[in-house]
C-alpha cells in the first residue's frame, strides 16, 4: 500500500485531545499505549489544518489507526483522484512512501560515539569487562531502556533479551508490578543504614525456599556474598583451604581468582595480577565434574580443608550441568572429612526452581550464597545456612562482616515481589517450556546447517556450544569454536536478539519472553547459521 505524495502535504504537529480520544496509536512508544502531547507527530493530509472529525477521510496518519465503529475513518482507494478534490489515495506513481512496516536499518552509531567516549573516562570504556564485546568482537551496544523481554540502544534498535541482566529478570524487565512497589518505598526513603522490617519480610521467604538456609544475612552483590561465606567457613571449622572448581566463578575477591570462569574466561586472562600468592595459597582446584581430584585433595590435605564451593550448575564457563552422581558424592566426602559444603547459587537461586538448584537435585549443601534474582534488578548479595554455623556472624558471633545498603528498603521491595511472582503456580513449568523450544530449535537450527553444536537447559537457564561435546568442565568448554560464536553473536545481534557476548556464559529466560519471542529467536539463529 502507498500514498500519492503528489496529492499529499506533509504536516508536524500534534493532534488535539478530541482527535486523541477518538483514535488508537498502535505500536507507537514501544508498545504502550499513552501519547505524549508533548511530542509531535508526522501525519498527511490534503488539508493544511489539523486533523478533525471533518476531515478525517482525507488524512491519513503514521502509526495512526481508527476504531472500526468510525464511520468516517480514512478512505484509501486505488482510483484515480482529480486534482480539483485532492484526496489521499493509494496510487503506483513515481513518488510514492510505503505504509507498511519496514525493518529498520541496523546502525549502531550512536553507541560507537557513546562507547568511545567512555573509553576515555572508563577502563576499557566499561564497569563489567565481558560488556566491552572483546570475545566475540564488534561494536558493544549501549542500552537506552529495557521492557518486559525486550530491550532498546540507544540507536534505536530492539532486541530479545535472552541476558536478562545476567540473570535477576526473571519475571521480565521494568515489571509494573515491582515498579509501583518501589515507587511507594521510595516515598519512604532510600536507605536507612538501619533494621527495616522489609529485611524480616525477604528473609523469612528466603528460609522458607531454600532448604539449606535457617538464616540469612542479606549483602550488596554476589562477590560481596562469597567473601563472606568464605570467611565463615574458615571461622567455623577452624581450617583455612578451600577447594573450587576450575571454570567455576565466586565473584572477584582474591583467594577465588585462580582458574576462574566468567570474564576472567571470557578474556582469556590469566590468574589476575595483583593478587598475591598468599591470598590464593591456601585455594585448591579441581575440574568441575571430576570426583577422583576431589578426592585426592583430600587425602594430600587431610585435616586442612575448610570446604569445597562450586556453582551446582555452572553458568560462568558456559552452562555445563553435574553429573548424576556429582554433587551427591561431595556431599558424601565432605560430610567424611568435617568439611562444609558450599553452593554459589548467585545464578541457580529461584532460578531452577524455587528453592535453586539444591530443592531441583535434592542434595543440601551446609552454606548458600545467593545475588541477583533476591532483589529483582536492584543489587544484592546474601549467605545462609545452618542455624549453628550462621551464629558465628557478628554481632551474633566473633566473624565480622558489615555493609553499608546492605538490606536496604528498595532491594528488599524488589525482592519481595520478584519471588511473589515466581509463586505463583505454573511458573517453572513455563519456564522449562519455553526454554525446551528455545534450545533445542537453536540446535536443531545449527546441525541441520552442518554446525557441530551441544547444549542444554534447566528451567530458565541454558546454553550452547560450537563443538561436538559432550561438555562436562571447562577443558571441554574451551574446544568450542569460538570465533564461529563471535559471528554468530554479532549476527544474531543484527536480527534483533541478544545473547550474553561471551561463549562461556549461560542465557536466561524470563516468565516475560513469549513463544513467540522463541519462534523469532529460532528463526533468526537458523538464517544466521546459513550464513556463517
Amino acid at each position: 500500500m502507498s500514498i500519492d505524495l503528489n496529492l499529499c502535504q506533509f504536516h508536524l504537529g500534534c493532534p488535539t485531545q478530541e482527535d486523541i480520544n477518538s483514535c488508537r496509536l498502535g505500536g507507537i512508544e514501544r508498545g504502550r499505549r499513552e501519547v505524549d502531547l508533548d511530542r509531535s507527530l508526522f501525519f498527511l493530509s490534503s488539508s493544511p489544518s489539523k486533523p478533525t472529525t471533518q476531515n478525517r477521510e482525507e488524512m491519513a496518519g503514521i502509526g495512526l489507526s481508527w476504531p472500526s465503529k468510525l464511520t468516517d475513518r480514512p478512505k484509501l482507494t486505488s482510483s484515480t483522484t482529480r486534482s480539483s478534490s485532492p484526496r489521499c489515495c493509494l496510487s503506483s506513481v513515481k513518488m510514492t512512501v510505503s505504509v507498511d512496516e519496514k525493518k529498520k536499518t541496523f546502525t549502531l552509531k550512536k553507541s560507537e560515539e557513546a562507547f568511545n567516549a567512555a573509553k576515555e573516562l572508563m577502563p576499557g570504556g566499561v564497569n563489567s569487562p565481558v560488556r566491552a564485546f572483546k570475545s566475540v568482537g564488534g561494536q558493544p551496544i549501549v542500552i537506552d531502556s529495557v521492557k518486559g523481554s525486550h530491550m532498546w540502544d540507544i540507536d534505536g534498535n530492539e532486541y530479545i533479551d535472552y541476558v536478562g541482566s545476567w540473570g535477576p529478570a526473571i519475571i521480565g524487565h521494568a515489571d509494573d508490578e515491582v515498579l509501583a512497589a518501589l515507587a511507594e518505598t521510595m516515598k519512604k526513603g532510600t536507605s536507612f543504614g538501619a533494621p527495616c522490617l522489609l529485611e524480616n519480610v525477604l528473609a523469612e521467604m528466603v528460609i522458607a525456599a531454600v532448604p539449606s538456609i535457617q538464616m540469612v544475612r542479606f549483602v550488596n552483590s554476589g562477590t560481596e556474598a562469597c567473601m563472606g561465606v568464605l570467611r565463615l567457613a574458615r571461622a567455623f571449622t577452624g581450617k583455612t583451604k578451600i577447594i573450587k572448581f576450575e571454570g567455576c566463578y565466586h565473584g572477584h575477591a582474591d583467594p577465588f581468582l585462580v582458574k576462574a570462569g566468567s570474564g576472567v574466561a571470557t578474556l582469556g586472562l590469566p590468574d589476575s595480577p595483583g593478587v598475591p600468592k598468599s591470598a590464593t595459597s591456601d585455594t585448591l582446584t579441581s575440574p568441575y565434574n571430576d570426583i577422583t581430584t576431589v578426592k585426592n585433595l583430600f587425602d594430600t590435605h587431610k585435616g586442612e580443608i575448610a570446604a569445597v564451593i562450586l556453582e551446582p550448575v555452572v553458568g560462568n564457563s558456559g552452562f555445563i550441568t553435574p553429573t548424576p552422581e556429582f554433587l551427591n558424592s561431595l556431599r558424601e566426602i565432605t560430610k567424611q572429612n568435617d568439611a562444609l559444603l558450599i553452593f554459589d547459587e548467585v545464578m541457580t537461586g529461584f532460578r531452577l526452581a524455587y528453592g535453586g538448584a539444591q530443592e531441583y537435585f535434592g542434595v543440601t549443601p551446609d552454606l548458600t550464597t545467593l545475588g541477583k534474582i533476591i532483589g529483582g534488578g536492584l543489587p544484592v548479595g546474601a549467605y545462609g545456612g545452618r542455624r549453628e554455623i550462621m551464629e558465628m556472624v557478628a554481632p551474633a558471633g566473633p566473624m565480622y562482616q558489615a555493609g553499608t545498603l546492605s538490606g536496604n528498603p528498595l532491594a528488599m521491595t524488589a525482592g519481595i515481589h520478584t519471588l511473589k511472582r515466581l509463586q505463583t503456580p505454573g511458573s517453572y513449568e513455563y519456564l522449562d517450556k519455553i526454554t525446551s523450544q528455545l534450545i533445542n530449535g537453536i540446535l536443531e537450527a545449527g546441525k541441520k546447517a552442518g554446525h557441530a553444536m551441544c547444549g542444554g537447559y534447566i528451567s530458565g537457564m541454558f546454553g550452547f556450544f560450537f563443538t561436538e561435546g559432550p561438555v562436562y568442565n571447562f577443558e571441554d568448554a574451551k574446544k568450542s569454536d569460538t570465533v564461529k560464536f563471535g559471528k554468530f553473536y554479532r549476527g544474531l545481534l543484527e536480527e534483533g536478539v541478544y545473547l550474553a557476548p561471551s561463549q562461556f556464559e549461560a542465557g536466561f529466560t524470563g516468565l516475560a519472553h513469549t513463544e513467540e519471542d522463541i519462534q523469532r529467536t529460532i528463526d533468526a539463529a537458523a538464517k544466521v547459521f546459513k550464513q556463517i
